[in-house]
């Protein structure tokens, strides 16, 4: 592999790693499955789930103590 295309692999790499806890958390204990007729229903079911993670994880952060 090229020096550009593995330095190109690990910025999607990080982006990645990133992005995956949230969805994980949705599909899992959320139990997020889209089966709806039309991309407007669709959008409205993942923005709602969006919309309950942040609130989710608002509490958990507000929570705890602030950092020293």
């Amino acid at each position: 592999m090229s020096e550009r295309a593995s330095k190109a692999n690990a910025k999607r790499s990080k982006i990645r790693a990133f992005v995956e806890h949230p969805f994980t958390r949705m599909k899992g204990p959320m139990a997020l499955f889209i089966r709806t007729i039309g991309m407007a229903r669709a959008k409205t079911k993942i923005g709602m789930a969006n919309l309950a993670y942040n609130f989710q994880r608002l509490v958990w952060l507000n929570g705890k103590p602030a950092p020293a």
